[in-house]
């Protein structure tokens, strides 16, 4: 990423941060409309703690892109608790998507290319 695109996915996540819950909540009810079978990987979950985990670790690496190697440690990790859990590489593309999608919800006319 350029620096420019750092700053401005930087400045985006920052108008988020307020509508944190509700932008977790639309994220998941998304996910799970667009594909029904991702709803099993959350059986047994709080959703509203997920939400809060979710929007951490979007924080977390939102606030790293300026040294990646500072999150690849941690970015590993999560993907392979998340691959113990059962998430498959076509799951990507629809959280992708749905989190495009909860982007453009939550930021309206903020959201731009």
């Amino acid at each position: 990423m350029t620096p420019d695109q750092i700053r401005l996915v930087q400045a985006s996540f920052q108008l988020v941060l307020p509508i944190a819950a509700q932008a977790a909540a639309l994220f998941y009810r998304r996910l799970f409309s667009t594909d029904p079978g991702t709803r099993r990987l959350f059986a047994h979950t709080d959703l509203e703690a997920q939400g809060r985990k979710l929007m951490a670790a979007i924080g977390f690496v939102v606030g790293a892109l300026h040294r990646p190697e500072a999150m690849l440690g941690t970015v590993r990790d999560l993907a392979r608790r998340h691959a113990g859990y059962g998430v498959r590489e076509e799951h990507y593309a629809t959280v992708g998507a749905a989190l495009l999608w909860t982007l453009e919800q939550g930021l309206g006319e903020e959201f731009t290319p």
